[in-house]
């Protein structure tokens, strides 16, 4: 880059006041300036293109590398599957009577019954702050209750 020290820009403005004069130099000024502004951003604007195009070339390689390794599990999973299926296919099936005496490895679980506990009535142990927040009704109340408890009351004006 160009060395420019304040001796050299005091040079270079006391040239330009002379040979441009002192009316078209702040035009001058600013026209340089938004000159320079604009060479700057354009710099700038090939700079961020270039860094795009090497991350997009990262990213292809780094996808390439990705799927190679996804495809090779994929591959030992396969293998290792059908390795698995082949042994499934090997061993004798069994009845539940003869299931511990011919598979020691292998356990056979009795089916699921629901528990004989009463689980309806935990759907009630909701606290009463939530129920009365949530808008819900906590007490029975009959019709001819509500009724007179909003109705207006003598004597009292709305």
């Amino acid at each position: 880059m160009i060395d420019l020290g304040i001796s050299k820009i005091a040079l270079i403005g006391a040239v330009a006041l002379i040979v441009i004069g002192p009316e078209k130099l702040p035009r001058l000024a600013r026209t340089v300036g938004t000159l320079l502004g604009k060479a700057q951003r354009y710099v700038n604007d090939v700079k961020q293109e270039v860094n795009r195009s090497m991350e997009l070339d990262e990213f292809k390689k780094m996808k390439e590398d990705v799927e190679g390794a996804a495809r090779d599990v994929e591959n030992s999973i396969r293998t290792g599957a059908g390795d698995f299926e082949k042994s499934w296919a090997e061993t004798p099936s069994t009845t539940s009577a003869d299931a511990s005496a011919a598979a020691p490895g292998f356990e056979i679980f009795p089916e699921y019954r629901l528990p004989k506990k009463k689980w309806r009535l935990k759907r009630g142990a909701t606290p009463q702050w939530f129920k009365a927040r949530s808008g819900v009704r906590t007490k029975a109340q009959s019709g001819a209750a509500r009724v007179a408890r909003f109705r207006p009351q003598p004597g009292r004006k709305a």
